[in-house]
């Protein structure tokens, strides 16, 4: 009889409608499986979550800390750069000054050894001019001495009248134009 009124119901049983025991069965399901989710798996993602965010807006705000640190560490460095630049122009401002002095310096120097030079090569010549001219005059004089005595017949070796007679030869020597005899 069993499966007399089994088969009756199965051809009373519409597929489109469902059985109100397998709702009820199905709901039981779904809220005890609700239930053990909402209690334990969902603070569990919460939990993740919540540690998920944290770390990222802390490695945010770490970043952006390091970012700024950055950003003034960068400054400071392209300010000691600027400053060594200008450091370094103003030593070679220095520097071509004073090479600029050293080379006046030695230019005065040279011409002061120059000048030095000339003068005492003048001084030279002078000192040199004058014991020529001596020479030439105790020459001269003996020459006139010796042509004098010869001319006039008598010999001229007192010396006082030598020396005036070879003063008066250079003395009409000076006053004569050249070309006259």
């Amino acid at each position: 009889m069993n499966t007399a009124i089994q088969a009756a119901t199965e051809e009373a049983h519409n597929p489109l409608v469902p059985v109100v025991s397998e709702i009820v069965l199905a709901l039981i399901v779904f809220a005890i499986l609700f239930f053990a989710i909402r209690k334990f798996v969902v603070p569990n993602f919460e939990k993740t979550f919540a540690e998920r965010t944290q770390a990222i807006e802390g490695g945010l705000s770490a970043a952006e800390t390091k970012q700024a640190e950055a950003d003034a560490k960068l400054a400071e460095l392209e300010k000691q750069l600027g400053d060594a630049r200008h450091e370094a122009a103003r030593i070679r401002e220095e520097a071509k000054e004073q090479g600029a002095q050293i080379i006046a310096e030695m230019r005065e120097q040279a011409q002061a050894e120059s000048s030095r030079i000339v003068e005492h090569g003048k001084t030279q010549i002078e000192a040199e001019r004058q014991q020529a001219v001596t020479s030439l005059r105790a020459e001269v004089g003996s020459l006139a001495t010796t042509l004098a005595g010869r001319i006039v017949g008598e010999s001229l070796d007192d010396d006082a009248r030598q020396g005036r007679v070879v003063e008066r030869f250079l003395a009409d020597l000076e006053t004569a134009t050249p070309g006259q005899n």
